[in-house]
């Protein structure tokens, strides 16, 4: 059969761009026609917009339509485009150079986490039959001369359909283009080509930046020396934990009972992210430059919380149960818990968050210095949720336990999503009954705060990682939490009970950098009174603004 059939390298450009324009972006033309009037208008418009995609497939197409090159780009164009379409229909996500970013610096069990039989089917059928056709596709090819003229014949061609639609249909796409930015995020494949663009180019970016210092005036405050006792600061960072779930925060279901009762606990309840994933939110918090101005090249090129932290004389040590601290813990002191061999904690392939807390009393009985200790959790981190907790806490039924949420009901999932957040009220309630037994001989204090929140479901979006504009609310209103012992509060000056009567102010993870220097006392130019939340409610504050 294929030895009866072949094709000049144009016919296959063009044919190459119908079939990457229809088969791999129908998550595009579902919410392209989701957008537009359901009349004559709307269609004409949904055939304009896909005219104008064509002409430019076609285009770039024809520049790269020569022997021994032709076959490999698309073969390699059809096997990425597979998997991309597949998690763009299954979660509704969008491809950008942060998306990219979050899916390089993941890890073995997220990736896992991931895998699926219907992914398979995709690859098979949407990449892997039509690679194995392209190649078995006889392509005549001309003597170079003629082969220069096809192709430029093809390139003026599409060009000019562009501008014929372009021209014909100017207000229409022009108001689409300006009111939908989305829309260039959801055209496969030049979403992932071009974040992978951004992506190699922030990295080489980076690697050409030698690293910048930041805080390294940073010291302790005067009011150190009036401590009787070492202090012990637990910032907890949650995974995918949004607000809208955890019962201390309004939800319908009692989903942190522990928390509840945990006397000096205080939850804030507008608090918002600087991203919607964790290679963004992560380096954002412990960055000095807050959202409007987070720049991730800079970010890893640069010294962050941790670094000032540990340039005042404070111990600081991470502890991560996931996948790194996308850079923020590079010159601190570091333990990866996510592969111990724990039999009762470690089961599956990964471990759960209570690991976080294995030997912290040793930890705590061996503190020669204050000391500032990062919990990195796994959280609530999907799609299989139920992975992330034991089986004793599965407390919402029935649940979804397959990483393919779209075969699962709405309700299996908030299930299984809510089951996580027992979990977290757990671990975070015995690690304050942890800080509040040794109250007595260490000033100890928790802030927690997740990453990022979490669609489940709402608008057919799942997971996270959409475009912060576009994203809705679930993915960015995050937990936040703080507990301190009495010695703690005495010594840093904190007024809790003040504290309380702000858990309504809006805060985000701009605040994060200059709170943490604000409670813990400690004095550099870098730190900004106004983003410190804690300031109001402590007594001593110009000792801390003061220099």
């Amino acid at each position: 059969m294929f030895k009866r059939i072949s094709l000049r390298p144009e016919s296959l450009a063009f044919l190459s761009g119908l079939l990457l324009l229809s088969l791999y972006n129908l998550p595009l033309w579902q919410h392209l026609f989701s957008i537009v009037p359901a009349d004559a208008g709307g269609l004409g418009m949904g055939m304009a917009f896909g005219a104008l995609v064509l002409a430019v497939f076609t285009f770039v197409l024809a520049l790269v339509s020569f022997r021994w090159v032709f076959k490999p780009v698309l073969i390699l164009l059809f096997l990425v485009s597979s998997g991309v379409t597949y998690f763009m229909s299954q979660y509704g996500v969008m491809i950008d150079a942060n998306m990219l970013r979050n899916v390089a610096e993941t890890d073995v069990n997220e990736v896992r986490d991931l895998l699926s039989f219907k992914l398979l089917l995709f690859i098979l059928i949407l990449g892997v039959l039509p690679s194995w056709l392209l190649w078995k596709l006889p392509v005549r090819h001309q003597p170079l001369r003629r082969e220069l003229l096809g192709k430029l014949a093809l390139a003026a061609g599409s060009v000019a359909l562009l501008g014929v639609v372009a021209l014909t249909n100017y207000q229409g796409l022009a108001s689409l283009f300006r009111n939908h930015h989305e829309l260039r995020l959801l055209v496969v494949p030049s979403n992932y080509l071009n974040a992978s663009y951004g992506y190699l180019r922030e990295q080489l970016a980076v690697a050409k930046e030698p690293l910048h210092q930041i805080g390294t005036d940073a010291r302790k405050a005067a009011a150190w020396k009036d401590h009787q006792r070492k202090s012990l600061t637990v910032l907890v960072i949650g995974e995918s934990a949004r607000a809208e779930n955890f019962g201390i925060l309004g939800y319908g279901r009692d989903t942190t009972p522990l928390l509840k009762g945990q006397q000096g606990v205080t939850a804030f309840r507008n608090v918002r992210s600087c991203g919607t994933e964790t290679a963004v939110s992560v380096p954002c918090m412990f960055s000095n430059m807050g959202r409007g101005t987070y720049d991730a090249a800079q970010a890893r090129s640069q010294e962050g919380l941790l670094d000032v932290l540990k340039h005042a004389g404070l111990a600081v040590t991470w502890r991560d149960n996931q996948s790194g601290c996308k850079g923020t813990c590079d010159r601190v002191g570091q333990e990866n818990l996510s592969h111990q061999k724990d039999p009762v904690l470690c089961s599956g392939g990964e471990c759960h968050d209570e690991i976080l807390l294995k030997d912290l009393q040793a930890y705590i009985d061996n503190l020669k210095d204050d000391a500032v200790l990062v919990l990195h959790q796994m959280g609530s981190h999907g799609p299989d949720y139920a992975k992330r907790y034991p089986k004793r806490f599965e407390k919402f039924t029935p649940v979804c336990d397959s990483a393919a949420l779209n075969d699962c009901s709405q309700q299996s999932i908030i299930n299984a999503y809510d089951n996580t957040l027992v979990y977290t009220d757990y671990v975070l309630s015995k690690l304050v009954d942890l800080l509040r037994k040794n109250q007595d001989k260490v000033d100890t204090a928790m802030l927690y705060i997740a990453d990022h929140g979490e669609s489940l479901g709402e608008y057919n979006l799942f997971l996270h990682g959409t475009p912060y504009m576009l994203a809705p609310d679930q993915q960015k209103h995050v937990a936040m939490l703080t507990w301190f012992s009495d010695s703690y509060r005495k010594d840093f000056a904190l007024d809790t009970g003040c504290l309380g009567k702000e858990r309504d102010k809006p805060l985000s993870q701009d605040n994060f950098f200059h709170s943490v220097l604000g409670l813990l006392q400690v004095q550099t130019d870098e730190y900004k009174e106004g983003l410190d939340l804690f300031a109001p409610c402590r007594a001593d504050g110009a000792a801390v603004a003061g220099i």
